[in-house]
């Protein structure tokens, strides 16, 4: 890519960036929740969900960062055609305004904080630190996630949480960590 640099993914992210010139509005601040509204139905469509829509300046040019995922994760080919159906439907529209823009559509790293069900659903077989409102900071593994609550392998023991319980999840990184009936992670990767 002429001018610009490559970068390889966090672990567990896949990435792709396409350059778009733009010509609608001049200057000013966009707005994200604007941009997610065209977004979003594009990638429900492609069966994902959408994580997080992020603007920044980069230079003479503006960055759209969009967050996908989804059960079975994003890999490098799902990211591709997102970025090429979100690229076409962001041609319709004027929502990026006059500057030309980068777009990145990138999958949640290890680090993204569990906050919905959906992310704890994902994360079963992982190992999280967690605080619970009446026990303060706990680290355990993750057995089951639905839409009540989340249950913890603690020690040895299985203990069963509201999510109105939990704070923000955080998966912890495992190296060398033994197979599990479920597979070589314990999420099936």
């Amino acid at each position: 890519m002429p001018g610009g640099q490559r970068h390889a993914p966090k672990p567990g992210q896949a990435r792709l960036s396409e350059q778009k010139p733009r010509q609608a509005d001049v200057g000013g601040p966009l707005d994200e929740g604007k941009i997610a509204d065209v977004i979003r139905p594009v990638v429900a469509a492609a069966g994902m969900d959408l994580e997080a829509v992020r603007v920044s300046a980069a230079g003479r040019r503006r960055l759209l960062r969009v967050v996908v995922d989804s059960d079975q994760g994003v890999s490098l080919d799902d990211a591709a055609a997102i970025s090429r159906q979100l690229s076409a439907a962001l041609d319709t529209v004027a929502v990026m305004g006059d500057f030309p823009y980068t777009l990145e559509v990138s999958s949640p790293g290890v680090d993204r904080p569990l906050t919905d069900p959906r992310h704890w659903r994902r994360a079963v077989g992982r190992l999280v630190q967690v605080t619970v409102a009446d026990s303060g900071p706990i680290s355990g593994r993750i057995v089951a996630a639905d839409s009540d609550g989340v249950t913890l392998e603690i020690e040895g023991a299985r203990r069963r949480f509201g999510y109105a319980a939990l704070g923000a999840g955080a998966v912890q990184v495992e190296f060398g960590r033994p197979q599990t009936e479920l597979g070589a992670t314990g999420d099936g990767h």
